[in-house]
C-alpha cells in the first residue's frame, strides 16, 4: 500500500499523467482496468474530497490560465495537458502526408476508441457513433426521426436553444405538433417534475426530449422516471445529456432511453469538437443519418459517421481524456463537483438580497449553480466579477431564468471559489 506522501511525489513529477504507476496508484472505476489490475483503494474518496493538496495536482495537470478563475466550464472545459499534447502529436503527423496518415493510420484508432466509449457509457461498441458535439448528434436524431404531419413532440422552454430550434423546423417543414413544458426552476420533487412530462403525453405524442441536466441552472432531471412511463405508452425517449455525461455517475442504459447525445469537451474535457451519439440498437435502422450514407437504412451505427473530412486529432484525443477520467474515478470526481458548489452557495444563500436558482439537493443538481442578487442585471454581476475579480462566469437570461452561472470543474480549487464569494459580497454592498 503506497502512502500518501509517495503518491503526491509520483503525481507531482508526473503531473497526473496517465503513466502506468499513476493509473496503479489511483482508484478507478473503469471495468476493464479494474479486472486487470487489482487495483487497491489506497486513498479513499470521501477523504480526498476536501483535501485540497490533492486537487492542486489535478490543477498541475491542466494549463489553466494562473491570472483568470475560469467559472464557465459550462461552456467548454479545457483539457489536461496529456489531451492536448495528443492532439498536436496526432496534427503534426497528419501534416506530414494527411491522406495517408488520416485515412490509413489514425482512422484505424476509431473502433478501438468506439469500444472505450462504450465501456464508459456501459452500452454496446454498435450504439456509439463519434461525431463533433451534442448539437449534432442530437440534430441527428431530430432530423432523422420519421416523424409526420400531427405527429406530436413533448420539450420544455427550458431547454438548449440549437435544439428548439431544431424542433421549431421540424414543426415548419413537417407539420408536427411541439407540446411544450414550462419548468418553475430550481425543483426538488421527482413526482412534481415527471408530472409536467406525463400531463403532455396523448396518443399522438410519439417522442419525449429530456434535457438530462438544464444547462441554465444546473436542474437535474429524473430522466429514467419520465423514460419509463413514457415507454409504457409507446413514447420514445431522446435524452441531451450534453451536461450530465461523466459530470454525475450513471451509465447509459440506467436512463432506458432510445436515443441520447453529448459534447466530450464539456464534461469529460476531450479536445474542443468532439462529440458522440447513441442510438439503441432496434432503432438505428429507423434513424435516417444527418449526413447521407450509401444505405440509409443500414442496422450499422457507423452511417452516422459520415461526417466527411474532418480532425483526426480531435477524434483521437478523446481516448487520452478517457484515460485521465478513468484516473479520478466517477464517484471521486462527481463528488468533488457537488462539493464545490455546495461550498460557495452554502457562504452566499443567506446574504441578503441573494436567491440561488439551483437546488442544493444532491439529487437535484452537481457541479452547476446559478445566482441572481435583487436589483442587479445578470449582465452587471458578471461584468463586475470580470472586471474586478478577474473571475469568468456568464449572464443567464432565458424564458423564467435571470442570473449568473458558475460552473467549477475539477482543476478548480476552494481558494478560488473564496474569491467568488468575496466578489458577491462586494457586489452587494455597492
Amino acid at each position: 500500500m503506497v502512502n500518501r506522501r509517495k503518491f503526491f511525489q509520483i503525481a507531482g513529477s508526473t503531473a497526473l499523467a496517465m503513466s502506468p504507476v499513476t493509473r496503479m496508484l489511483c482508484k478507478t472505476d473503469e471495468r476493464a482496468v479494474r479486472q486487470n489490475f487489482n487495483l487497491p483503494d489506497y486513498y479513499p474518496i470521501e477523504e480526498s474530497i476536501e483535501d485540497e493538496d490533492f486537487w492542486y495536482q489535478v490543477r498541475m495537470a491542466y494549463t489553466v490560465f494562473p491570472n483568470l478563475i475560469n467559472l464557465n466550464n459550462g461552456g467548454v472545459s479545457p483539457s489536461p495537458k496529456i489531451v492536448q499534447e495528443a492532439v498536436e502529436r496526432y496534427n503534426k503527423l497528419t501534416n506530414e502526408a494527411p491522406s495517408y496518415y488520416m485515412w490509413r493510420i489514425l482512422d484505424q484508432g476509431r473502433e478501438p476508441l468506439r469500444e472505450k466509449l462504450a465501456l464508459l457509457a456501459g452500452c454496446d461498441t454498435d450504439e456509439i457513433a463519434i461525431n463533433r458535439n451534442s448539437s449534432e448528434a442530437l440534430e441527428t436524431i431530430i432530423f432523422g426521426l420519421r416523424l409526420k404531419q400531427g405527429d406530436e413532440v413533448v420539450l420544455t422552454r427550458q431547454d438548449y436553444p440549437n435544439m428548439i430550434n431544431a424542433w421549431k423546423q421540424r414543426e415548419k417543414r413537417d407539420g408536427i405538433v411541439l407540446k411544450w413544458i414550462d419548468l418553475p426552476l430550481p425543483m426538488e420533487n421527482d413526482d412534481q417534475i415527471v408530472q409536467k412530462y406525463s400531463e403532455q403525453f396523448s396518443t399522438k405524442t410519439k417522442i419525449v426530449h429530456i434535457t438530462h441536466i438544464i444547462n441554465w441552472t444546473g436542474q437535474i432531471i429524473p430522466a429514467r422516471k419520465i423514460a419509463d412511463i413514457a415507454h409504457q405508452k409507446g413514447i420514445d425517449v431522446l435524452v441531451d445529456a450534453a451536461h450530465s455525461f461523466v459530470h454525475i455517475g450513471y451509465k447509459i442504459p440506467d436512463l432506458d432511453c432510445d436515443y441520447f447525445g453529448t459534447s466530450l469537451h464539456k464534461w469529460l474535457c476531450a479536445p474542443i469538437g468532439s462529440g458522440m451519439l447513441y442510438v439503441k440498437k432496434e432503432k438505428i435502422s429507423q434513424l435516417y443519418p444527418l449526413f447521407a450514407a450509401g444505405d440509409p437504412e443500414s442496422a450499422d451505427i457507423r452511417k452516422f459517421e459520415n461526417l466527411g473530412t474532418r480532425s483526426f486529432p480531435i477524434e483521437q484525443g478523446i481516448s487520452e481524456a478517457i484515460d485521465f477520467q478513468n484516473m479520478l474515478g466517477m464517484e471521486r470526481k462527481e463528488k468533488r463537483l457537488r462539493y464545490l458548489k455546495n461550498y460557495w452557495t452554502t457562504k452566499v444563500q443567506d446574504l441578503p438580497g441573494v436567491k440561488l436558482n439551483t437546488s442544493l439537493k444532491d439529487n437535484y443538481s452537481c457541479a452547476i449553480a446559478n445566482f441572481s442578487i435583487e436589483g442587479k442585471k445578470p449582465e452587471e454581476i458578471e461584468n463586475t466579477l470580470f472586471s474586478k475579480y478577474k473571475i469568468h462566469t456568464v449572464a443567464i437570461n432565458w424564458e423564467n431564468i435571470h442570473g449568473v452561472r458558475v460552473t467549477p470543474n475539477v482543476y478548480t480549487l476552494t481558494s478560488d471559489l473564496d474569491k467568488l464569494v468575496k466578489g458577491i459580497r462586494e457586489i452587494i454592498k455597492t
